[in-house]
């Protein structure tokens, strides 16, 4: 008879892995329950997501959307809140270190006051959430979702800034807390003022450390290691601070000593404005990054190869109708722990594309990071913006917050076709969620203006499911105009993790006795 002691641990294991994306199962006794445990996929129970403080411009007008897809929790209805960081240490003088206080610290309090009261809280499933802030004193939010909104929970930070210093349109999709993150495109130039952004979501204090490379390997750097990130604070780092070389193009490695952060990079710059850059996905062989815009003046590729071998990279451009070489930037060699670029120009030529990075040589190839400049605009008219390498939709993805008009979504398949379904959610003020269908064409590229709920009032979610075929990439451009300028920012797709493998016993029942 399978004693109920081994039955307790399958149940306590899977409730684990629900709720914290992660167990490991060893069964006491001869092995029977081991052997009975196969795997299966249940929702999270609980999600963390960090915003980081979204920027130093008074003229700021801050966005926050909060949203959880229907289906998929189970249980109790759950809570979901995104809640002000304690303090925000800001490092605004080149010549600063980066433990400094902002000068304007002890004036504005830190909006100490409002810690612990949520900005944006969400009520259900399949609506999202909507609150606005302004001004330079907006700080980092931190926010846990348990219950029916935890699968799945995802939110956004959109911030205006229409003139004057970092002038753009930013955002980011709020991060899940990590200990490891790679930024390619950030820059110790003087034209560009780069911070980092850590945010500590725990009781208790972080470690990280933050290394640069740039063309000709690691830049010196002497105050780089040990930065402590307070408990639930969040801590801007001007990344030209940390070493006294003037480099165009850096890879910078964010990693921590102790705790875990939430880590995105708020990069300016003198003529093309500003936007945040999000983390690239995971050191591998073969990426993707999806969204290019179609009247994209510059691109600009940025890769690192962080192991001890190089990297030979066959570069194309997945278009409208198929894969195409760039004339005269087929490939790109990067050294190891080296910072390769590649001048692509107006790449895309009037088409919306995507960017795929290759082994010269097929196979598994060796793992990199990348990372895509792109400014829109010519003159006085420019804007940047920046596309991380990602991962696919896998089984859902979504991007929170989306507006009546201006969104565009890009869809890639960099391998077979494939069918995703798209679900534009009920708008935050009302309106009816809408569902298309659409299938991508292998090593192509299509850039759909994505549907909009019926009635929409407010703002509104896009969810993208894969429902056959290969592995999709997709990323979403909202573009405003303002002044004459087309500014947007562009925000990838990557799974959402709502669900994690966990054991599933399976047990004869009928042998149990009282």
């Amino acid at each position: 008879m399978k004693s109920t002691s081994s039955l307790s641990l399958i149940a306590g294991t899977v409730a684990l892995a629900a709720v914290t994306g992660f167990a490991v199962l060893t069964a006491p006794g001869d092995g029977e329950t081991a052997k009975a445990a196969t795997a299966a996929r249940l929702p999270v129970e609980r999600s963390t997501l960090l915003c980081p403080a979204p920027g130093l411009s008074e003229l700021s007008e801050t966005t926050y959307t909060s949203f959880t897809p229907a289906g998929d929790g189970a249980g109790e209805a759950g809570t979901a809140e995104l809640t002000p960081t304690a303090t925000s240490e800001l490092t605004d003088d080149k010549d600063d270190k980066s433990d400094k206080k902002d000068e304007k610290g002890k004036e504005k309090d830190d909006k100490e006051a409002g810690a612990g009261k949520p900005v944006v809280s969400l009520k259900e499933p399949g609506k999202p959430a909507v609150a606005e802030e302004s001004g330079a004193d907006t700080p980092a939010l931190v926010g846990t979702a348990t219950g029916r909104l935890a699968p799945g929970w995802s939110a956004q930070q959109t911030t205006m800034v229409e003139a004057g210093e970092g002038r753009g349109l930013l955002g980011v999709s709020c991060t899940v807390p990590d200990t490891d993150f790679w930024f390619p495109a950030v820059s110790t130039a003087k034209s560009r003022q780069d911070y980092v952004h850590l945010t500590n979501p725990d009781d208790t204090a972080a470690v990280a450390d933050i290394e640069l490379y740039g063309p000709e390997g690691s830049l010196k750097s002497e105050v780089g290691e040990g930065i402590t990130v307070p408990a639930r604070s969040s801590v801007p780092v001007l990344i030209s601070t940390l070493t006294s070389e003037a480099v165009d193009d850096v890879t910078a490695h964010v990693t921590t000593r102790t705790g875990r952060l939430g880590a995105a990079v708020r990069a300016a710059d003198d003529k093309t404005g500003s936007d945040w850059l999000a983390a690239s996905t995971t050191p591998t062989g073969t990426l993707v990054m999806p969204g290019i815009p179609e009247d994209a003046t510059s691109v600009h590729l940025v890769a690192f190869a962080p192991g001890d071998d190089d990297a030979d990279l066959k570069v194309k451009l997945l278009g409208k109708t198929g894969a195409i070489t760039p004339a005269g930037n087929d490939g790109l060699h990067v050294k190891s722990q080296m910072t390769a670029s590649l001048d692509l120009k107006d790449l895309t030529k009037g088409e919306p594309g995507s960017l795929l990075l290759a082994p010269e040589k097929g196979g598994k190839g060796t793992p990199v990071v990348a990372a895509l400049r792109v400014v829109r605009g010519s003159g006085d008219k420019q804007e940047v913006g920046y596309i991380p390498a990602t991962a696919p939709v896998g089984a859902r993805a979504t991007v929170a917050d989306n507006r009546s008009e201006g969104s565009v979504l890009s869809l890639t398949a960099p391998g077979a076709d494939a069918t995703v379904k798209v679900t534009a959610s009920a708008g935050s003020g009302g309106g009816e969620k809408v569902i298309k269908k659409y299938t991508v064409k292998g090593s192509t590229t299509l850039g759909v203006v994505p549907p909009v709920p019926s009635g929409l009032k407010g703002g509104y979610a896009l969810t993208v499911e894969t429902e056959s075929g290969g592995p999709v990439h997709a990323a979403r451009t909202l573009t405003i105009t303002q002044g004459g300028i087309k500014m947007f920012t562009v925000q990838t797709l990557p799974d959402d993790g709502g669900t994690v493998e966990v054991p599933e016993a399976v047990q004869d029942l009928s042998v149990l006795r009282d």
